[in-house]
Order: structure tokens, then C-alpha cells, then sequence
């Protein structure tokens, strides 16, 4: 499905996905041949997201704890009471999901974090819940000559574990670690393009490749777009949701040493007031990552690379044939 990407011709490709977008409302028109924004490019690969919902118990909220939603979606920018403002009447869970763009000379690393007030659960017997929930994928995009290069891979975020994937006829392989699976591509109602699918499970949201985690019964399938849609219910199957820059002016990224936000580097804010862990095994305090906190234990990556220095996870990752280039020409993480 990648293949129909991959044409010769710059001002080709700008010409036809504009217009693609601008039909959709994704889009500004932008004259032919003109350089692809990361704005432009990040939306171009947003996953076609499916979240599994769960309305057990009352921690659930009836399907609203599962929805996907911005950091700040009841209006302030404290993480120690999302999980109570979740369950109040005003609060807002319209779907968004952030986006960072690192780029070297011959990738472009696409790092998505979907993010949920809740990480709950409606089982009694050792299991825990806490506030804040931040888990991801990063994608890597080889930078051919096209607008928007040819995607070569992804890793998810799961808890404390990364999963990876590669698309068919990717000429990616496994490297230090395996490849676990094929990532799926489906072409969206929105725009009409093909766009990597990932989903996340119902509770805990651990997030793979689709259909390694997919919608049992309940479940909502977000797509991406430049307006940020609340779902109708717990079992909607079409709604958008909306891309915000991680480096954004006093985005996700200036916010990090704000400390009502976060407890310490890369790690949200959060504590176990309210009724979380009522029912259950514990509430957990600090508990959820923003993705220059993410980490795998048992890889060799450092926490937070998969997000600040991508190239070294791909690197360590897959084996791959033909150039990887080490040295970032735009790193916003480090600069």
C-alpha cells in the first residue's frame, strides 16, 4: 500500500494529498513543490487509533475513562486532580493526541502520545490503577526524495514495554530485538490515505500494533484530523481527533519542570485522592510518562530515547540496509 507514496515527482505528490486534505479540511492549499511541514507530516502518519472501552464499575465513568483526551482537558495544568475532574459534569474529553518530529538527514521519527485522566481497573485481587495514563508509538519514515517519505517502521509503547513492527514490504528486519508483528495500514474516510493502525487496550491502554490489541465489544475508532471531536459514547466508530505539537509555545515540552504537572523528569503528576484505588488492589502515585520518560527495563535504550534520541532505538532495533544517519538536524528534545 506504500507503494502508490512513492512517485517521482515532488510537486505531484504536494499537489495531490493538498488537495486530498483541503477536501477533507485538513489542510491549507500550498504551492506545488513547496517543503512539507512537520505539522503537515505528523498528520500525514497519525494512526487510524482503535481504543477498546470498558463500562464495568464505577471507575469506568460508563466507557469515559478509556477516551482519549489532552493533558489539560478540565483547564488547568495540575496532574493530581484529573482523576477526579474526569467523573465531573463541564469537563471536556474531546480527542486529542500529541505529536513530536525529530529529523536527521535520512529518517524523519514521528512520536505520538495518547493520553488518558485514568488508568483504572474493576478488579479487587493485585491489581492497581492510578491517575494519568501516557503511552505511544514512535514511527520511523525514511526520507527518499518524496514529500513524505515511505514509513519503515514502529515501536509501541505498552506499560513498561516496547513493542515493534514493520509494514509489508518494509525492508526492515529484526535487529537486537525482534520484530513482533506487521503494522497494518487503512485508509482513512477523512482524507482518504492510508495511515498506520494502532490500538489500545480498554483499562490499562497498553498500546500495539492493530489487531494485536483491538476493540472487544465496546470501542472507539479515532481518526486523525485537525478538529477534536467527544465521542457520542463508549461505542463510536468514527470520531477525530486533533494533533497538538509537543514544542508547541508553552506546550507539553515547556511545561516539564512545571511541577503541578510533573512530579520529576518525565513522569506525571498524580496522587491517590478521590476514589482511586477504592475497590481495588492500591492507587499508585506517579505513575504515568510522558515519552521522554518511557522506558523498557530490558532493552538497551535509555528511558526517554525513544523520543529523544529515535535513531539510536531504530539503530538498536531492526537491521537495516542502506543509510541510517546518527546526527539529528532538528532535535527539539535536546536543543
Amino acid at each position: 500500500m506504500l507503494d502508490r507514496f512513492r512517485v517521482t515527482g515532488r510537486s505531484l505528490v504536494v499537489a495531490v494529498l493538498t488537495a486530498a486534505l483541503t477536501t477533507a479540511g485538513l489542510a491549507t492549499p500550498a504551492p506545488a513543490g513547496a517543503a512539507v511541514t512537520r505539522e503537515q507530516l505528523a498528520l500525514r502518519w497519525a494512526p487510524i487509533h482503535y481504543q477498546d472501552v470498558d463500562a464495568t464499575g464505577s471507575h469506568a465513568l460508563n466507557g469515559r475513562s478509556d477516551y482519549i483526551t489532552k493533558v489539560d482537558f478540565d483547564g488547568d495544568l495540575n496532574g493530581r486532580n484529573n482523576w477526579d475532574r474526569t467523573g465531573q459534569a463541564g469537563v471536556s474529553l474531546a480527542a486529542h493526541a500529541y505529536y513530536s518530529v525529530v529529523e536527521t538527514g535520512t529518517h524523519w521519527y514521528l512520536t505520538y502520545l495518547f493520553f488518558h485522566p485514568r488508568d483504572w481497573t474493576d478488579h479487587p485481587f493485585f491489581e492497581t490503577e492510578h491517575e494519568n495514563d501516557g503511552e505511544g508509538v514512535l514511527l520511523v519514515v525514511e526520507r527518499d526524495g518524496s514529500d513524505y517519505g515511505v514509513l519503515r517502521a514502529a515501536v509501541t509503547v505498552a506499560h513498561t514495554d516496547f513493542y515493534s513492527y514493520t509494514p509489508s514490504g518494509s525492508t526492515w528486519t529484526s535487529g537486537r530485538e525482534s520484530v513482533d508483528g506487521t503494522l497494518q495500514l487503512q485508509s482513512s474516510p477523512h482524507d482518504g490515505f492510508a495511515h498506520p493502525v494502532t490500538a489500545q487496550e480498554a483499562k490499562g491502554h497498553g498500546l500495539k500494533a492493530y489487531p494485536q490489541y483491538n476493540i472487544n465489544g465496546d470501542g472507539i475508532v479515532y481518526y486523525p484530523s485537525t478538529v477534536a471531536e467527544t465521542p457520542s459514547s463508549g461505542d463510536d466508530r468514527d470520531v477525530r481527533y486533533q494533533l497538538i505539537d509537543i514544542f508547541a509555545t508553552g506546550g507539553l515540552w515547556a511545561q516539564r519542570a512545571n511541577t503541578t504537572l510533573f512530579a520529576s523528569a518525565g513522569t506525571f503528576a498524580g496522587d491517590d485522592s478521590g476514589d482511586c484505588g477504592a475497590g481495588t488492589y492500591d492507587c499508585s502515585t506517579n505513575s504515568a510518562n510522558a515519552p521522554w520518560g518511557w522506558d523498557d527495563g530490558n532493552d538497551l535504550p535509555a528511558r526517554g530515547q525513544l523520543a529523544t534520541d529515535p535513531a539510536k532505538v531504530a539503530a538498536e532495533y531492526f537491521t537495516i540496509p542502506g543509510a541510517l544517519s546518527r546526527t539529528y538536524t532538528a532535535n527539539p528534545y535536546t536543543s
